[in-house]
């Protein structure tokens, strides 16, 4: 963009390195078996979201004369992995979370319904509390505290939602007792979709709950009753709500937003799902280079919501590959977390937290397709945003702990043989068979 390296190229290289530095060196402090991939692909992602960031500041500055961003969200990431760092170091044992399951239960509503009490909104949605000169989003911290109380209560209650209910339409339905939480959660996600109007939370508030509790009971009508009551919750909602119904108009039908005002469908107001297209179209398979864009013509949200399409149109679908698969790849070593852990809490605390990170990304990459209407989240680890960096960091912190302890169990436990000097070799062979008998190899054996 300007011909030469960036002014602050030293400096940001050499402060990304004592980061990562820090990072390794409390986690060989406090968790030395903790799975080796989670830390690096984090911080790979987060890199590339400062990279992102900077870049689009000189953008911004030129056409909204806005200031620059990349700055706080340096300050952002480094608060964020210090608070990784400090609960590594107090949560020795993450077992310790199922003491206080109701206590993060009160939690989780108190930050889920705090935005409706607070006046005004953000660009059409209520998600954000404004202290002062300070703000942050509480939907990004109550979905960790959410996912606690789901494992814990799932852990308690497993027999009774899988083992009882009655047959009825060719389905076993549990009884009223046992569907009365999954219907508290429904209607809790329609409270937070109707007042504050963030979809985006909404969904990925019940679509954590429906999994969990199938990967709890391994019982398919769960996921059925789950679809069904989202299907009506958001159809109701989609039909009455202004904000919501202007995201499906402008999924339906995007470059209807060029027509002239009389001839546009009803509630369509914005351009962003048609510029999204359009950047994604204009970047081909290898993209236009990084700088050689124009990703600030989404708007507002480039930063934010649909810093994707910048990967998209100066990176290509190459770059968007890639960053999809280090979603993956991080999602997965989550998942192989839960597979490996022992305690039935911890299982569910794994792949709760994995499966927020895989319902998030997948929510704001199918928004910005245009595979369904866009919700407004911030794509972990990438877009700017304070608090949705610490919350993100703060899940990574728990799958280090909780891989730290399932891999150490492994290890102190399997039998010793050559070739099996880490976690990972135990995989194979008896440590495989020491999974099975442990009642590893099943999702539903918590």
């Amino acid at each position: 963009m300007t011909g030469g390296p960036p002014a602050r190229l030293a400096q940001f290289a050499v402060s990304q390195l004592c980061l990562a530095l820090a990072a390794h060196l409390a986690v060989r402090r406090f968790a030395p078996h903790a799975d080796p991939l989670i830390l690096p692909l984090a911080f790979l992602l987060t890199g590339l979201g400062l990279v992102l960031i900077q870049r689009l500041d000189p953008a911004y500055a030129a056409r909204f004369d806005s200031a620059p961003a990349s700055g706080g969200q340096l300050v952002w990431t480094v608060l964020a992995v210090a608070a990784t760092i400090v609960v590594l170091w107090a949560l020795r044992d993450y077992r310790q979370l199922q003491r206080y399951l109701y206590v993060t239960m009160a939690a989780s509503m108190v930050l889920l319904m705090a935005p409706a009490f607070f006046p005004g909104d953000t660009y059409g949605a209520k998600r954000w509390v404004h202290l002062g000169p300070l703000s942050f989003q509480p939907g990004e911290f109550a979905k960790i505290s959410i996912v606690v109380f789901f494992a814990g209560f799932l852990v308690l209650n497993r027999d009774a939602l899988s083992c009882t209910g009655r047959r009825m339409l060719g389905m076993t339905l549990p009884h009223g007792r046992q569907i009365g939480p999954i219907a508290a959660v429904w209607l809790l996600s329609l409270l937070v979709l109707v007042f504050e109007r963030d979809l985006g939370t909404s969904l990925l508030f019940f679509g954590v709950f429906v999994a969990m509790l199938y990967i709890a009971t391994e019982r398919t009508n769960w996921v059925a009753c789950g679809i069904a009551m989202t299907l009506v919750g958001a159809f109701a909602v989609g039909a009455t709500e202004p904000h919501v119904k202007g995201r499906v108009m402008a999924w339906l039908h995007p470059f209807d937003i060029y027509l002239p005002a009389d001839r546009r469908p009803p509630g369509l107001i914005s351009d962003q799902a048609a510029q999204a297209l359009f950047s994604f179209g204009s970047g081909g398979v290898t993209g236009s280079g990084l700088g050689q864009g124009h990703p600030e013509l989404i708007g507002f949200a480039g930063r934010s919501d649909f810093i994707l399409t910048t990967v998209g149109e100066e990176l290509g679908l190459a770059g968007v590959m890639v960053v999809l698969l280090l979603y993956t790849l991080l999602v997965s070593r989550g998942l192989r977390t839960a597979l490996t852990c022992g305690n039935p809490f911890g299982k569910l605390l794994a792949a709760g937290l994995s499966l927020v990170l895989a319902f998030q990304v997948f929510i704001i990459v199918a928004g910005v397709t245009g595979l369904m209407p866009f919700t407004g989240k911030a794509l972990p680890f990438l877009a700017q945003g304070g608090s949705s960096m610490v919350a993100n960091w703060l899940i990574v912190a728990l799958l280090l702990a909780i891989s730290n302890q399932a891999r150490r169990d492994l290890y102190e436990t399997a039998p010793s043989e050559p070739g099996a000097d880490h976690p990972e070799s135990v995989d194979r062979g008896r440590g495989q068979h020491r999974l099975v008998q442990a009642g590893q190899g099943h999702p539903g054996d918590v």
